[in-house]
């Protein structure tokens, strides 16, 4: 299961092969189906953990750029560490599948029960644990990778956690038919089954969740492809800082936004003058700027943010703070300082401010920031979304991501964070503006499709328009409560008619 755990790096951008992933779950489900694996829940439970291992490190292994390159690790403490993350998130799945085969002898539930439904029911809480547990770590989510398929039209309403089980649900009626060893019948039902999740799915696709608003805004996006073994290099500080002041400041737009950390610098190290005249440009071209910056507040207390300038901000700035923070990174998880003490990475300890945060007006479009690996969290960005319909506060019609990739050089991290801000889009209805040092600078539209993008790798700005939204979707309106409380309803029913069924034949 090492092996066809691993393929699933092929399911998700770039190559977006999404049937792999069902194929190779439905091997999966079909063998801990049989007797001499789910006989031995520990021995079903090794298959799972060993599947999702071998498929959270390949789909993570640019990590390992970071690590090495500019972490300074060795290659092999670099794959030895990624290893053990990929061992410890892949518990989940192992503890999913050794609770499945524990309700199967609980409850008297059939081999088909199995497949159809508890095994995609408890794979899919898998994955939202391993994306919330510990400040989660929710990347190639299985759900990710039917962002461009029909069944994408139910993200508005499920989430990528209710494709993640639509996923699991195929591979089961997938296993269902292996096991049969492809019976006429169950072929038949299967194909149905297939054809029935997938002609809902093009019936949602013709409904429109959100509606246009206001007017459309100008945007430039800066992409200035510094090196990251470059940026923090002292020699070359004054060469950033002039490279996007330059950049902010050779056109006018409605907004016009740098990546995250674009001044390498904390505030309280920059020029006296650098932010005064950004400002002043800002309120002579009728401008709104965000400039990605670390934020001092005082003695040890540092935020990775966003500071925005415009007519409307003039005396005092717009602030976005990022608070979901990337562990070692701008965080160290408890009992872990001396793993970060071997890296050689700045801002390993950041301040978390509060998640609910304003979006920053721009002409009659309010826009919402997140910052970097922020966009992987929708349930956040809902409950944002959520909060600000619900507190009768200005809601976001625009959603923006400043990030910096560079830390992963020209690895399938840029790709998938693309197909992540897709699903963002398709979640909660709104356009996307995506804005990184080396890549991917996209403007997404509202129905989740790319308008415009600038090549990796390169220094450019990308200058384009985009159309607020307004509204809401059911899933900004219960984010993940609404599949976890449907599969938990499915898990009951299911262990409820099993149990009388059993009770009756027995009888």
């Amino acid at each position: 299961m090492l092996c066809v755990g691993a393929l699933n790096i092929f399911s998700f951008a770039p190559i977006g092969m999404w049937p792999v992933q069902i194929a190779g779950m439905a091997l999966l489900f079909a063998l801990l189906s049989q007797h001499q694996v789910n006989s031995v829940p520990r021995r079903a439970a090794w298959l799972a953990w060993a599947y999702s291992l071998s498929w959270i490190f390949s789909c993570t292994s640019w990590l390992l750029i970071a690590m090495v390159r500019y972490g300074d690790l060795p290659i092999p403490l670099a794959v030895a560490a990624l290893a053990l993350l990929s061992a410890g998130l892949a518990m989940y799945a192992a503890l999913s599948v050794w609770f499945a085969l524990w309700l199967q002898r609980r409850w008297r539930i059939s081999n088909d029960k199995l497949v159809l439904i508890i095994l995609p029911a408890l794979w899919m809480l898998n994955e939202w644990l391993r994306g919330w547990v510990l400040t989660g770590f929710p990347w190639s989510i299985s759900g990710y990778a039917l962002s461009n398929t029909m069944l994408a039209a139910f993200a508005p309403i499920l989430g990528v956690y209710g494709l993640s089980f639509l996923s699991a649900v195929l591979s089961g009626i997938f296993s269902w038919i292996i096991i049969s060893r492809f019976k006429k019948q169950r072929l038949v039902v299967g194909s149905s089954a297939f054809v029935a999740i997938f002609g809902a799915g093009a019936l949602l696709t013709n409904v429109h969740w959100t509606q246009a608003t206001g007017k459309p805004i100008s945007v430039r996006l800066l992409q200035g492809n510094v090196e990251q073994d470059m940026k923090f290099d002292p020699a070359y500080l004054n060469a950033s800082l002039e490279l996007y002041r330059k950049m902010l400041t050779a056109a006018p737009a409605d907004l016009i936004v740098t990546p995250e950390t674009a001044f390498p610098l904390l505030t309280s190290m920059l020029p006296q003058d650098f932010l005064p005249r950004l400002n002043a440009y800002a309120q002579e071209t009728h401008s709104a700027l965000m400039l990605g910056v670390v934020v001092q507040d005082g003695e040890a207390r540092y935020t990775n943010s966003l500071l925005g300038f415009s007519p409307l901000h003039a005396d005092r700035a717009y602030r976005y703070d990022k608070h979901h923070l990337v562990p070692f990174g701008e965080f160290v998880p408890f009992g872990f300082r001396w793993f970060v003490h071997m890296m050689n990475i700045p801002l390993s300890e950041l301040s978390v401010p509060d998640q609910m945060q304003s979006p920053m007006a721009v002409r009659d479009q309010f826009v919402m920031p997140d910052i970097c690996y922020e966009s992987l969290f929708g349930e956040e960005i809902a409950a944002q979304l959520s909060h600000q319909i619900a507190s009768h506060l200005p809601v976001a019609t625009i959603l923006l991501n400043a990030s910096n990739l560079a830390w992963y050089g020209n690895s399938f991290a840029m790709p998938q964070h693309l197909q992540f801000a897709q699903m963002r889009v398709l979640e909660t209805g709104r356009p996307w503006l995506g804005v990184t040092n080396t890549g991917s600078t996209v403007v997404i539209n509202a129905d989740s499709s790319l308008k415009a993008q600038v090549p990796h790798l390169t220094r450019a700005t990308l200058e384009s328009s985009v159309q607020g939204y307004s509204g809401t979707t059911p899933y900004i309106f219960w984010g993940n409560r609404g599949i976890l409380g449907l599969v938990f309803f499915i898990l009951l029913t299911t262990c409820g008619l099993s149990q009388r069924a059993a009770r009756k034949s027995h009888n």
